[in-house]
């Protein structure tokens, strides 16, 4: 239980990391010299060298699966309109929450589809307020154990059978 635990907490922390590295190239570029700086300044935050290293590595993955995509669709993705909470999304997701999801889809670390994800397993932790944190763990989840989501599945109780 405690490895599964430290597994999930670093994960939080790489995207924590993936959020620093995609604001700073879109402020600075993207120059291998910068990218060295960023190593040495998250190394400085406390941030320790695997967890630094398996954020580039996914960014890296990501990158070449979207640009495989790009040459498979011959075109580049249109940008969509990000999509507004429900009046009921509202009351349960925070306003910090929301906009830590807005932050992730504009930086790129998530996409249209899971940005529904995130909100649905944000919906289904409960009637209390989602948070910011609540969020990065649900992010966590979808991002380093991508086979437990698929396009196709807006089921709230996806992880259930369906009783008929």
């Amino acid at each position: 239980m405690r490895i599964i635990l430290e597994e999930s907490t670093m994960n939080e922390r790489v995207v924590e990391i993936l959020v620093y590295i995609m604001s700073k190239i879109r402020t600075n570029g993207k120059s291998s010299k910068n990218l060295e700086l960023l190593s040495q300044d998250l190394i400085q935050r406390g941030y320790t060298e695997k967890e630094i290293s398996s954020a580039f590595s996914w960014l890296l993955e990501r990158m070449q699966s979207e640009s495989e995509e790009l040459v498979k669709n011959k075109g580049p993705r249109v940008k969509q309109a990000f999509r507004h909470l429900h009046e009921i999304e509202r009351s349960i997701i925070s306003t910090e929450a929301h906009g830590y999801i807005i932050q992730l889809k504009e930086l790129g670390i998530i996409d249209e589809v899971e940005v529904e994800h995130v909100i649905e397993r944000a919906m289904m932790l409960g009637a209390s307020p989602v948070n910011v944190g609540d969020i990065k763990s649900v992010v966590t989840k979808i991002l380093f154990n991508p086979e437990n989501f698929n396009e196709d599945s807006f089921l709230l109780f996806e992880d259930n059978p369906v009783i008929q």
